[in-house]
C-alpha cells in the first residue's frame, strides 16, 4: 500500500504542477477581463434565471441542472476539502479558495454557454453536451475530445466516488458505531437505484435534495459562528494575513497556501473543470448564456457560501492542524484527528456538547454524497454516451463500474481515495481549461448575442446558425420560430 501511495501521489504531483495551479488562474482572469467581469454585472440575472417550479418537456429545467451541478460540487469539497486544504496550505489557503470562485465563476459561464451551444438532442429526447462535443465539433480536435471523455470516466467516473463514500463511512463509523463496509454497501445499493434512472430521475431529486442539505448546514454553520461570534474577526484576519505571508507562523508556506487554495478550490466548485458544463448541457433553454449564468451563480453558492461556513466551523472551534512544508507541524491542536471530515464533525461535538452535532452532520453528509455522485455519475455517463452513441450495453456496464468504484472507498485508507481524486480533477482541468482558452472568441459571441437581444427588449433565443453552429439534431429547433 506505500509504495502505491507513493506512486499516486507522484503522479498527482505532477499533475497539479503549479502550471495549472497558474492557468486556472490565468483562464480566469482573462475570461473575466474579456468579457467585463459578467459574474458582477449579471449577477442579478443569474438570480432572475432561476425559477424552481418549471418543467422541461426535453432533457431536465434549468434549476434541475443548477441543483443537480450544486449537489453535485455541494460534497466534500466544501467540508474534508476545505479541512485538507487548511492542513497542508494554512488558513490562508481558504482565501485563495474564494479567489478561485469568483475568477472562476466566468471560466464556469464560458465551459457552460459552449457545453450549451453545441449540444445534441439524442433519440430518447435528452439532450447531451460537455467539452467532449464542443472540442470535436469547434475545435475539430476529435483526438482531443475523446481524451477528454476518457479523462472523466478515468474522474468523476472510477477515480473520484471512492472520496465520498469514504467520508461517509467514516463519519457514520465515528457518529454512530456502524460498521464502515455495512455503510457503504447500504448507501451503494440506494445510489443504484437513482443512477438507473438516468438524467431525468437525477435530476428530480437533486431539486430537492439539493437545496434542504444546503439550508441546513449553512443554519448550523450560522449557530456555531453565532456562538463564536467575538472570535469572527481573528479568524478572517487569520485567513487574509496568512494568504500572503504576513502571518509569521504561516509565511514558510505561502506558495502551498496558493496552490491547496486553487486545488481545493477548483475540486469544491469544478469552474474550469468541464463537469459541470456536462450537466448543464442537459438543461432545456432558450439561450447557452442563460444556463450559463445560473451555474456561474452555483460556483458562488459553492465556495463562497457552504466552504466558508466550513472554515469559519474548523478555525472558530480550533479544531485544526497546518502541516509545513518540511512535514513539522506549524499548529497540532488536534494531533489524533486526521484532515478532512472528522475535524468538522469533531467541531460541532464541541460546539454543541456532545455527540448531537456529529450525528446531526453524519445525516447532511448522507445528502452531501448522494448528490455529488449522482452528479458524478451523470458527468461520467454522458461521456459513456459520447463515445458508444446509442449502445445500452456500454452504459449498463459502467453503471457497474461506477458502482463497484464507490464502494472501494471503504477498501482504502483516506489518502489513497484524496491523491486518486485530485488526479481525475486535474486531468479534466488540463483539457478542458485549454480548449475554453482556445474558444474565448466564440463564448464571447454567446452573451454578446444575449445582452443585444435583452437591450432590444426580448426573451434572448440562441440561433446557432447565427453564430456557424450547425445544429444537426435539432437541439435548438423548437426556439428558431419565436
Amino acid at each position: 500500500m506505500e509504495g502505491l501511495t507513493t506512486a499516486l501521489n507522484a503522479v498527482n504531483d505532477v499533475l497539479w504542477s503549479m502550471p495549472l495551479v497558474f492557468l486556472c488562474l490565468g483562464a480566469g482572469i482573462w475570461f473575466t477581463v474579456r468579457m467585463k467581469f459578467p459574474q458582477f454585472r449579471l449577477i442579478k440575472d443569474m438570480f432572475k434565471l432561476l425559477s424552481p417550479g418549471s418543467k422541461a418537456a426535453d432533457g431536465i429545467s434549468p434549476f434541475q441542472a443548477f441543483a443537480t451541478t450544486v449537489g453535485s460540487r455541494v460534497g466534500m469539497g466544501n467540508i474534508a476539502g476545505v479541512a485538507t486544504a487548511i492542513f497542508f496550505g494554512g488558513p490562508g489557503a481558504v482565501f485563495w479558495m474564494w479567489v478561485i470562485a469568483i475568477i472562476g465563476a466566468a471560466s464556469a459561464f464560458v465551459e457552460t454557454a459552449l457545453a450549451q451551444a453545441y449540444k445534441i438532442k439524442t433519440n430518447d429526447g435528452e439532450y447531451l453536451g460537455g467539452p467532449q462535443f464542443f472540442i470535436e465539433e469547434a475545435l475539430r480536435a476529435k483526438p482531443l475530445a475523446i481524451a477528454f471523455a476518457l479523462a472523466t470516466i478515468l474522474g468523476p467516473g472510477i477515480l473520484m466516488p471512492g472520496v465520498h463514500i469514504n467520508s461517509i463511512a467514516s463519519t457514520f463509523n465515528q457518529a454512530f458505531g456502524l460498521q464502515e463496509l455495512l455503510v457503504g454497501a447500504v448507501f451503494c445499493a440506494v445510489l443504484a437505484l437513482v443512477i438507473c434512472g438516468g438524467v431525468k430521475r437525477i435530476g428530480t431529486v437533486a431539486e430537492y435534495l439539493a437545496p434542504v442539505m444546503c439550508i441546513v448546514y449553512v443554519i448550523i454553520g450560522i449557530v456555531v459562528i453565532g456562538m463564536n461570534i467575538g472570535q469572527v474577526p481573528e479568524a478572517l484576519g487569520l485567513i487574509f494575513t496568512s494568504a500572503f505571508g504576513a502571518n509569521e507562523m504561516f509565511a514558510g508556506i505561502i506558495g502551498a497556501a496558493i496552490s491547496w487554495g486553487v486545488k481545493r478550490g477548483v475540486y469544491s466548485n469544478e469552474a474550469g473543470q468541464g463537469s459541470g458544463a456536462i450537466v448543464s448541457a442537459a438543461a432545456e433553454t432558450s439561450h447557452p448564456a442563460k444556463q450559463g449564468l445560473v451555474q456561474a451563480l452555483s460556483v458562488y453558492i459553492d465556495t463562497l457560501v457552504i466552504s466558508t461556513v466550513s472554515a469559519l466551523i474548523i478555525l472558530l472551534t480550533g479544531v485544526y492542524n497546518v502541516q509545513g512544508a518540511d512535514g513539522s507541524m506549524i499548529v497540532n491542536n488536534v494531533p489524533s484527528l486526521q484532515y478532512g471530515i472528522l475535524w468538522v464533525q469533531s467541531a460541532l461535538n464541541d460546539a454543541f456538547t456532545g455527540t448531537i452535532g456529529g450525528k446531526a452532520l453524519a445525516i447532511i453528509i448522507v445528502m452531501f454524497v448522494f448528490t455529488s455522485l449522482m452528479g458524478y455519475y451523470y458527468e461520467a455517463e454522458s461521456n459513456v454516451r459520447y463515445l458508444f452513441k446509442e449502445n445500452k450495453v456500454p452504459l449498463w456496464i459502467f453503471r457497474a463500474i461506477f458502482i463497484l468504484s464507490c464502494f472501494t472507498g471503504v477498501l482504502v485508507n483516506g489518502e489513497v481515495v484524496w491523491t486518486m481524486g485530485d488526479s481525475g480533477v486535474a486531468l479534466m482541468a488540463w483539457i478542458n481549461i485549454v480548449a475554453i482558452l482556445l474558444l474565448s472568441n466564440k463564448s464571447i459571441a454567446i452573451l454578446k448575442d444575449y445582452e443585444e437581444q435583452k437591450k432590444a427588449g426580448k426573451d434572448p433565443v440562441f440561433s446557432p446558425e447565427k453564430l456557424g453552429i450547425i445544429d444537426e439534431t435539432g437541439a435548438w429547433a423548437k426556439y428558431q420560430n419565436q
